[in-house]
């Protein structure tokens, strides 16, 4: 069944209810009661990506809930003061679940917030915490340790790129993580990173794609939205690792895996207990362990041994066995950052803001 969001110019028409919701006490939905969840996407939602997965979690409620819960989408929308209005508007028209999809959510969400102080927020790519504002991330880094991995099983220049959306903390600690797990493979292996400052721009992923494949890169990661640097990689005949979802429809059968994203249970949850009227704001930082991230089928181009060894790197990470960011590590000016028989706190590995040894390119 095809779920429909309402348009971003339409829902920016709706005026605002008065002041007097503000003071509503929050309780558990009475059985006659409909619960409106509101979700803004920074983007357009496309067959496959980061903003697809989170449609396909918010209407999954509709699936699981029907008529006891109504969903409200809005996307393409990037800017903070628009991000603000969307989600003002939700808050106003009655929405009691409303959800940021993207970091630069954060300071609109914040604010929005504090005027709606019996509304309940989760923030996904959030760092602030706040009494109605519950934020969650996934652990990235791991699913791009394990495609690192198989990365390195195939190069054959012994060069893999990383192309990122934005470098902030979360893609860059996916571009260290996609190198420590191919060099895990290889010591010798290094990685080119590229940024394209947008979330958006499928042209921008082409070209960048191709500059990183005319650099001797043999085997592409894409952490952005499209699937624009995946095709690029099919027609030059070079290895592809999907984000988000298993792009291998789009991969020309080069799609070495794919780091996927399932928020269902994170959805399904706060839908739960604000249904319930037992939502409080949480921080949850999962991964593979918990079933948030998930890795896409291996390509057969890789041997049944290596295969074999991912699926037993995908265990040992969800387990703790290891730790991407164990010690020793050293940037790229050759500074230790990380101790021999230490590992890199959760706090540093959510704020990260360095490459690690071996990793060509700068934080722009």
């Amino acid at each position: 069944m095809k779920h429909k969001g309402i348009g971003r110019r339409t829902f920016l028409t709706y005026g605002a209810l008065s002041s007097a919701a503000l003071l509503v006490p929050k309780w558990a939905l009475a059985e006659s009661d409909v619960l409106k969840v509101g979700v803004l996407f920074t983007s357009p939602v496309t067959e496959v990506g980061w903003v697809k997965q989170h449609h396909q979690a918010a209407y999954a409620l509709k699936d699981k809930y029907g008529d006891k819960v109504q969903i409200s989408t809005v996307d393409n929308v990037y800017t903070p003061q628009d991000a603000e209005r969307v989600f003002r508007e939700f808050a106003s028209t009655g929405h009691q679940l409303i959800f940021g999809t993207s970091f630069s959510h954060g300071t609109p969400i914040q604010r929005v917030a504090q005027r709606f102080p019996n509304v309940s927020f989760e923030h996904c790519a959030g760092i602030v915490q706040q009494k109605n504002v519950g934020i969650f991330e996934a652990k990235y880094f791991e699913g791009s340790y394990v495609a690192g991995a198989a990365a390195a099983m195939a190069s054959k220049s012994e060069r893999i790129g990383f192309l990122g959306a934005f470098p902030v903390p979360d893609i860059v600690g996916a571009a260290n993580g996609f190198l420590l797990g191919a060099q895990s493979i290889n010591p010798n292996i290094t990685c080119t990173a590229m940024f394209l400052n947008s979330w958006f721009d499928p042209s921008a992923e082409k070209e960048a794609a191709n500059s990183l494949i005319s650099q001797g890169c043999d085997v592409i990661c894409n952490m952005s939205n499209t699937v624009a640097a995946n095709q690029v990689c099919a027609e030059r005949g070079v290895w592809s690792v999907g984000y988000a979802s298993n792009m291998e429809a789009f991969g020309g059968g080069k799609q070495l895996t794919a780091y996927m994203l399932d928020w269902g249970a994170i959805y399904e949850t706060a839908a739960k207990q604000v249904i319930a009227g037992t939502w409080e704001s949480t921080s949850r930082w999962d991964g593979l362990a918990a079933g948030i991230i998930k890795m896409a089928p291996y390509n057969d181009g890789l041997s049944a041994d290596h295969i074999a060894q991912l699926k037993q790197i995908e265990n040992d990470l969800a387990s703790g066995a290891v730790q991407p960011f164990a010690g020793e590590l050293r940037d790229q000016a050759d500074t230790v950052r990380v101790a021999k028989g230490s590992v890199l706190s959760e706090e540093d590995t959510r704020h990260i803001n360095w490459f690690v040894k071996g990793m060509v390119g700068q934080l722009a």
